[in-house]
């Protein structure tokens, strides 16, 4: 068992990531009105705090979560490296639908970040919201597996 450390959005695209302490997650918005929120199989973003306390260690520095530009940072969880495996947090249910592929805007933060993130699905995971609602700072994550 998990817990959500974290959550964040951006109102535009390559806006600034805004951090919550709590949010609405729906199926028609995802995490609270996210710019890339709308309904699809990249709804809602996932990371996991101990792959990124690894990646930073790896870079030698300590970059903030948000660069990642991910929605959800959870830790004591280890993420699905395969589609169709759901997550709860707290109320809500997610469904994997694939790898979040760092891009090279990741360098663009952060020197050598992108290489960092490619394997084995480091990157995060991208979702769909088959039940939305509310999250906040230290609910419950669990890994329900496929369904």
């Amino acid at each position: 068992m998990g817990r959500l450390v974290g959550i964040a959005r951006r109102d535009k695209k390559r806006g600034e990531m805004q951090t919550l302490q709590e949010a609405e997650i729906t199926d028609e918005t995802g995490v609270a009105l996210d710019y890339r929120g709308k309904p699809g199989k990249r709804q809602v973003t996932v990371i996991s705090a101990d792959v990124w306390r690894q990646v930073c260690k790896e870079l030698g520095k300590t970059v903030p979560w948000t660069v990642r530009r991910a929605n959800l940072l959870v830790e004591g969880v280890e993420l699905p490296k395969e589609i169709g495996g759901e997550l709860s947090i707290g109320e809500v249910r997610l469904q994997v639908t694939g790898e979040t592929d760092p891009c090279f805007r990741m360098d663009e933060q952060c020197a050598g970040l992108t290489t960092a993130l490619k394997p084995d699905w480091r990157g995060g995971v991208c979702c769909r919201v088959l039940r939305g609602g509310p999250v906040s700072v230290g609910d419950t994550v669990l890994y329900t597996g496929n369904r």
